[in-house]
């Protein structure tokens, strides 16, 4: 397998057990952070390790400064992936409970912000796995296998060299002044709710960056909640960017996790090079002197 955006559950059944295969769970909710543990252990992908959001996927949260999930440092993160048993030549696939519209994305974003390319998210994620009869494993019951099947184990520990790309993402600044473009540059890509500061909100502050254009994400997924197809995806973004180039278009959302959904289903769509701001909403808010609306 040398997959970069997407794996389909049938490829991904194929390889299970294969050398340098790493398998991520990456599911998550924001308004119960240990749920995806709890999920994990229930029923994972057999070899497949958890990686939490809250702890594995962010770094140190500085009130007033950072948006809820920032980056964590480069460094310990490549520590935390050779932890994982990823290496430089490892082929990573990341899931999430469905569709990848929490933290599968941000899995897939942040590796490609190592320098790791050899990275894809799972089209369906768990859904489609459970439903298509694959292997599971549980950490309460043992693995539940077909005939067949051996079980798989998980790679064991190795390093990981981290060659960061800082280019892949927005910072604040850079977003300040790409929202008073003629053309709009940047994007939120939480629902129309989210945007409009109505529905369930983590932020103290509701609206949206002043100037901002909506992407919300979930426009990237069929109704079976796999992507839609490149051309589907192009004529999408093609809508929303016109003639702009890919590698001025900057997508954030409430805390730094689903706008990587964007970026993600942009490349699907055969247009790379869109960043992700990570701060987001979290972090313009902690400046009261920067614009936003409803």
């Amino acid at each position: 397998m040398d997959a970069s955006t997407l794996v389909t559950v049938d490829e991904l059944r194929a390889e299970l057990g294969s050398p340098g295969l790493v398998i991520l769970d990456a599911r998550f909710s924001l308004d119960d952070e240990e749920w995806g543990g709890r999920a994990y252990n229930e029923g994972h992908i057999p070899g497949a390790t958890y990686a939490n959001t809250a702890t594995h996927l962010s770094g140190k949260i500085v009130p007033g400064v950072t948006g809820r999930r920032p980056f964590p440092d480069p460094d310990a993160f490549a520590r935390q992936l050779g932890e994982w048993g990823i290496d430089d030549s490892a082929q990573v696939v990341a899931y999430d409970a469905d569709g990848g519209l929490m933290s599968a994305a941000r899995v897939w974003l942040m590796l490609r912000w190592m320098g790791h390319d050899r990275v894809a998210v799972l089209d369906g994620g768990w859904q489609a796995w459970a439903e298509s009869g694959a292997p599971i494993q549980s950490e309460r019951e043992g693995l539940a296998d077909p005939p067949g099947h051996n079980g798989v184990r998980t790679p064991a520990p190795t390093t990981f060299t981290a060659r960061v790309r800082p280019d892949l993402l927005a910072e604040v600044d850079e977003v300040a002044l790409a929202r008073q473009k003629a053309h709009t540059c940047v994007f939120d890509s939480r629902g129309e709710e989210g945007y409009h500061g109505r529905g369930v909100y983590h932020d103290p502050v509701r609206g949206h960056i002043a100037g901002a254009g909506l992407a919300d994400r979930a426009q990237t997924l069929a109704p079976d909640k796999r992507f839609r197809s490149p051309d589907e995806l192009s004529a999408h973004y093609k809508s929303l960017i016109g003639n702009q180039a890919p590698q001025d278009i900057i997508f954030y959302c409430g805390s730094g996790i689903t706008a990587a959904q964007n970026v993600l289903a942009m490349t699907i769509a055969g247009l790379p090079g869109s960043r992700m701001y990570v701060g987001s909403w979290s972090e313009w808010i902690n400046d009261p002197t920067r614009p936003i609306e409803l």
